[in-house]
């Protein structure tokens, strides 16, 4: 029996760290696979049609999509033609999502593996290494300082137990683009968040379970105390603003909104196979044709209503951020009668503060695993497979995207290198149609799936043949 200082210094041997496939792969060794990138045995094929819906739900509850409609709106679009953008553009990449994420419910294989029978076994590589590179930088960016999602839930969460944390003096130069406190809080967020990392992928269903109910309810709550509060959204602050363009310039606006929301999930169309995969039938999935539409709409209508009643209690500005609005909630004021007399008082509302804000937390913890981390890691895994699993690459990305890419430095410094990134998922659209076409109408569903494991296969291709 071994001790644990035997195990300690075991791990200081390389062998130690070395991955196995599973024992009925089709891979030569585990140069080409290992168990997390192998078809997904029977009994691991647990994610049901519910499981789906509480996952669409919890990734379309974010900060991103509370805030979509500020942009269509900047560009003078009412709400009446962004809510339909929204509907429209989320329900035709609903149909790329379910038909790509039918392959991977019907072969039970990763989106690197799948790849492999439309690009070959080796260009696969290129898809592969554009989706990492997004990944890294999408998992770092939301949590960044940029709308302090992450770091700045923890900061007001923390601020209603503690108010005096707004007095932490800052000890970081100005070129450091971030304070002390947010330093503070973004290390937090990230510690909480790293546990997380470690749940199989088929058992991190619960999770978008837990958002998918606790979120929508905090968000709901929000909407009826902002239409309570301002008496419902007859000529309230966007509700009552017209569009400001008209005729082919208003259509252009509307096809770039559509557009916009199109974009949204381009790059997880194209690695949607990476949770299909866990499907209980290729049918489980069918739901996310109709939820994806329906919960970021809805979700959009929810921040445009809160956003708009922010307008008329907090000074004629709009809030688009919604911990902004939360960090609002301490400074209320409100008449309060005693003994007869008038008098201000402070309603400061820490309690609806914190647990908004953890809500918020939740919702930006569950989405960056969710949409990030879960796919860098699968391609990681593909990369290195004799030494990387899904477990690692989770982690890896966790510290190069958390830290080692300084986010809080690329929001501050470097908004054109940003826009190229976002601008980068147009290379991943064609290939998520690629992969479509040649599933169904080139290989009309027949796939060597043995052969997606073997690089002298039929599917190393030569001269695209």
């Amino acid at each position: 029996m071994t001790t644990w200082k035997q195990r300690i210094a075991a791990l200081g041997m390389l062998e130690a760290w070395t991955l196995s496939p599973e024992p009925a792969t089709f891979a030569p060794n585990n140069k080409w696979s290992n168990k997390d990138m192998d078809v997904v045995p029977p009994h691991l094929r647990t994610w049901s049609s519910w499981d789906f819906i509480a996952y669409w739900l919890s990734d379309a509850a974010n900060v991103a999509t509370w805030n979509m409609a500020s942009s269509m709106l900047a560009i003078g679009l009412s709400w009446r033609q962004v809510l339909p953008a929204i509907a429209v553009g989320h329900f035709l990449i609903a149909i790329v999502i379910t038909l790509n994420g039918t392959i991977g419910a019907q072969l039970h294989v990763p989106f690197p593996v799948l790849n492999r029978s439309s690009f070959g076994f080796y260009f696969a590589y290129f898809s592969i290494i554009s989706r990492v590179i997004l990944a890294m930088f999408w998992y770092a960016c939301p949590i960044a300082p940029e709308t302090y999602t992450g770091a700045e839930c923890v900061y007001q969460m923390l601020k209603a137990i503690w108010p005096s944390i707004q007095h932490i003096p800052n000890h970081l130069p100005p070129n450091a683009h971030i304070t002390t406190a947010t330093m503070m809080c973004y290390f937090l967020y990230w510690l909480i968040q790293l546990p997380l990392l470690l749940v199989p992928v088929h058992k991190i269903r619960w999770l978008f379970i837990v958002k998918s109910t606790l979120v929508p309810a905090c968000w709901i709550s929000m909407m009826v105390w902002a239409l309570v509060k301002t008496g419902g959204t007859k000529g309230n602050g966007i509700f009552s603003q017209p569009g400001t363009i008209h005729g082919s310039a208003a259509v252009w606006a509307w096809f770039a909104a559509l557009n916009s929301a199109l974009g949204n999930f381009a790059t997880l169309a194209v690695n949607i196979p990476d949770f299909t995969r866990f499907a209980r039938s290729p049918r489980a999935q069918y739901t996310q044709l109709f939820i994806i539409p329906v919960a970021f709409t809805f979700f959009a209508f929810i921040g445009i209503v809160v956003t708009s009643s922010g307008y008329e209690l907090y000074g004629n500005i709009y809030l688009w951020d919604p911990l902004t609005l939360i960090d609002k909630w301490y400074s209320y004021r409100s008449a309060l009668t005693v003994d007869s007399l008038t008098v201000a008082s402070d309603r400061d509302n820490r309690a609806a503060a914190f647990f908004a804000s953890f809500c918020f937390a939740l919702a930006t913890v569950a989405t960056n695993i969710g949409a990030n981390s879960i796919s860098a890691a699968n391609d990681l895994t593909a990369l290195a497979p004799r030494w990387i699993n899904i477990r690692r690459g989770q982690v890896i990305c966790a510290l190069l995207g958390g830290w080692a890419l300084c986010p809080w430095e690329i929001l501050a410094s470097a908004t054109g290198f940003l826009t190229f990134m976002g601008g980068y998922t147009i290379v991943l659209g064609p290939i998520a149609s690629i992969m479509i076409v040649d599933y169904f109408l080139v290989h009309k569903g027949n796939i060597d799936t043995p052969s997606l494991y073997r690089p002298h296969g039929r599917y190393r291709y030569t001269s695209g043949v």
